[in-house]
């Protein structure tokens, strides 16, 4: 009989200003009625690796295997691993369909062993659309990107 794996609800978002420019990423973990928030930014970075950063940064704080369900707004997050680009860049040599690189490889390596362990849906959300945690997630990542502004 196959173990009950603990069900984990993530909320991620990231934000940068100018792309690139400096970022910041929120990721909220919720197990039953516990709750844990993670937030980083970088100087100079993209709104597509911060989306990557803050799922990343959600999978490394969970310490077993879990039943993930992952919100989040970015299609870029969403489409690469339920329609499986991102296998399919990894396949290809992180090439694209088009012959173009994959960018993010690196982050898109380290995701793709992460979530590996787990189970995971995702769901994705409209962005800015008064999603509570969506909008919290977005508001730790504009304050960490905003760190790097002077």
């Amino acid at each position: 009989m196959e173990k009950e794996l603990d069900k984990i609800e993530m909320y991620t978002d990231g934000a940068c200003s100018g792309n690139p420019g400096p970022g910041g990423w929120g990721t909220i973990l919720r197990f039953g009625s516990a709750e844990k928030e993670l937030s980083g930014g970088e100087r100079n970075t993209t709104n597509n690796r911060m989306e990557l950063t803050a799922v990343i940064e959600g999978f490394k704080a969970l310490k077993r295997p879990c039943d993930v369900t992952l919100y989040t707004d970015s299609k870029y997050v969403a489409d690469a691993i339920t329609k499986g680009w991102a296998e399919g860049w990894k396949k290809n040599g992180w090439k694209k369909s088009d012959g173009k690189p994959a960018l993010n490889q690196e982050l898109w390596e380290e995701l793709l062993t992460l979530i590996s362990n787990h189970r995971l849906k995702i769901i994705w959300l409209k962005g800015h659309a008064g999603h509570p945690e969506n909008e919290r997630c977005d508001s730790m990542a504009v304050k960490e990107s905003r760190k790097f502004i002077k």
